[in-house]
């Protein structure tokens, strides 16, 4: 979030005074309100400033691989140690982090699973709970990352594939916009679903006290937050609101919470909206969303609240145009990548797909606890069809 310039931010800058790191290019000059930079003297008006050049943005050498995953998340790592495992040459790829998707969770969030249905590649999962917190997810599957050393490039998005079976080209792109090129004989396309939130398409839903990610509480305390949805993030982050101090109002299209809230959770916030302790509005919309307010569309009318901020958590789906651009034919009515059911080879010979994407905009169908052996159907295949072309560095642990 944003925050606006303070007084003092101002005057600070109005008098600051900057020097060069660079010796031979030393110069003393003042910033001034404009943004511009001015000579402090009339005596150095005639030097030059001199600058920076901008960086050049050459792409690094080529790769070469086995197999490319792309997507970092615990099902694309559960692929790479599986393709490791018989021998092949293995790159990851992900726009974000190390499980990024987990990582933009909820701070405080739990996972509604127990541990040993989160593990991957053979590597025990303890907790200190039955069920295991975001804290310890992040820090079990590094570990896992560690331990297999897997050739993990984090923060490269994937722009094109292209080419065919066995000579696929790839181009990525890093933060600082430099390409990176890689060739590979097979492609395991495993990038979730979280990245791209459903869109409410109303007015001053681009506003920026609108989120589709819940956090954490304690920014909103003593302010009116609106929640949107019905399903399991909507009524989490609306107690977790309400619990720290903010005014909530929930509002669902429906006439009443959906049936896929968990068992614990369902009863809690159906209590707290039946005491009045979070204000809830079903059958109902929202139209439009304003700088200090909302207006709602309900069943008694049109109606206009005070707000503060704003939660559309209404669900998130896969990226069909990347996987469409790839050649992946999608399913009519739940845009399901067409692919074989055993090996997950889509309709394009070498390219796989795996996790939450394979279910399309089911995505209440596949999860971490089942996506995690998409790997190994995967890796059957690999061993029928790919022997080993690059040799690893560095073998795989032993367990």
């Amino acid at each position: 979030m944003r925050h606006p310039d303070s007084g003092l931010g101002r005057a600070f800058r109005n008098s600051l005074v900057l020097e060069s790191p660079f010796p031979s290019c030393a110069r003393t000059l003042v910033a001034s309100t404009d943004s511009t930079l001015h000579p402090v003297s009339d005596s150095l008006a005639a030097i030059d400033v001199v600058t920076l050049p901008k960086a050049r943005t050459k792409p690094e050498p080529e790769t070469r691989t086995d197999v490319l995953v792309i997507g970092a998340g615990p099902t694309g790592l559960a692929c790479a140690i599986e393709a490791q495992k018989i021998g092949l040459k293995v790159v990851i790829l992900d726009k974000g982090c190390l499980v990024n998707s987990l990582f933009h969770y909820p701070a405080n969030m739990s996972f509604f699973t127990t541990p040993e249905l989160l593990e991957i590649g053979d590597i025990p999962f303890t907790t200190a709970q039955q069920k295991p917190t975001r804290e310890e997810a992040l820090e079990y599957y590094r570990k896992v990352a560690e331990h297999y050393e897997l050739d993990l490039r984090q923060y490269e998005w994937v722009k094109t594939v292209t080419g065919k079976d066995g000579n696929f080209a790839i181009t990525a792109t890093d933060r600082a916009g430099r390409p990176h090129d890689y060739h590979t004989k097979k492609v395991i396309v495993s990038t979730g679903y979280y990245d791209l939130a459903n869109q409410l398409c109303i007015p001053g839903e681009d506003l920026p006290k609108v989120s589709h990610y819940y956090g954490e509480p304690h920014p909103y305390y003593d302010t009116d937050v609106v929640v949107i949805g019905g399903k399991n993030s909507a009524a989490i982050a609306s107690l977790d609101l309400w619990r720290h101090g903010a005014r909530v109002t929930l509002v669902h299209r429906d006439a009443q919470l959906h049936n896929h809230v968990k068992y614990w959770i369902k009863p809690d916030i159906e209590n707290r909206i039946k005491n009045g302790e979070i204000e809830a509005y079903f059958n109902s919309s929202v139209q439009e969303i304003g700088l200090d307010h909302v207006i709602l569309n309900t069943p008694g009318g049109p109606l206009r609240l005070k707000n503060d901020f704003v939660f559309a958590l209404i669900g998130y789906h896969p990226d069909y145009d990347f996987l469409r651009s790839m050649g992946i034919e999608l399913s009519e009515e739940q845009c399901r990548p067409v692919c074989d059911p055993v090996s997950l080879e889509s309709n394009v010979p070498g390219i796989y797909v795996a996790g939450v994407i394979v279910a399309g905009s089911r995505t209440n169908e596949i999860f971490i606890e089942n996506g995690r052996f998409h790997g190994k159907q995967i890796a059957e295949d690999l061993k029928k069809n790919l022997r080993p072309g690059f040799r690893r560095d560095r073998q795989a642990p032993a367990l």
